[in-house]
């Protein structure tokens, strides 16, 4: 049997989440089977289950992860002259990042499941903490750089700051979501307003 090279199995597996998350953001989770993916990716059950032991919940967290991931090479990527980025600057990159992700429709149903899937929730929440700490972070380098336009020191401030500008998101995701009449222009430009720095 000839031996399978690691880039083919990460090439094989990121098909596999392509296909898992067109098919969760089309479906649902919930109403999203193994046979599905199957139908949709031309592969065997055991192709699948031979990158993703654990199945579908596995399968769910590690495309999600892979959005969520997605966030934070955005930020690495954008800042400034090798500079940190204005909390403005962060929330544009953040949501700039979903409004161009054609999976966003996918954190809804990875934020409900994690609520009442403990297993789903650890996996998740391994990727979701590193978008936390590079957000916390860069506005830590950008409050040292700023130290008139924050209160206190600059690692507490970025502390107590990074839990809001990441809230905005998940409002403009449920909103983008639910609601017809969503206006994402006018959103974006609020926040920048309502952001003093």
């Amino acid at each position: 049997m000839p031996k399978v090279s690691d880039e083919y199995r990460a090439a094989r597996r990121e098909e596999i989440l392509d296909v898992a998350l067109g098919c969760f953001a089309e479906r649902g989770y919930a109403k999203t089977s193994i046979a599905d993916l199957v139908e949709a990716s031309g592969l065997s059950a055991g192709a699948i289950y031979g990158n993703f032991p654990d199945g579908k919940k596995e399968l769910f967290a590690a495309a999600a992860a892979r959005v969520l991931e997605s966030r934070r090479i955005e930020l690495a990527e954008r800042r400034r002259d090798g500079g940190p980025l204005a909390p403005g600057e962060i929330i544009a990159t953040l949501l700039g990042g979903i409004r161009n992700e054609p999976f966003s429709a996918v954190l809804p149903q990875l934020w409900s499941e994690a609520i009442i899937d403990r297993e789903i929730r650890d996996l998740v929440q391994v990727v979701f903490l590193r978008l936390r700490g590079a957000v916390g972070l860069q506005l830590a380098e950008w409050a040292r750089t700023h130290p008139d336009r924050v209160e206190g020191e600059p690692e507490a401030w970025a502390e107590r700051v990074t839990p809001v500008i990441l809230s905005a998101a998940p409002g403009f995701i449920l909103q983008r979501a639910l609601l017809d009449d969503f206006d994402e222009e006018a959103y974006l430009a609020a926040l920048g307003e309502a952001l003093v720095h």
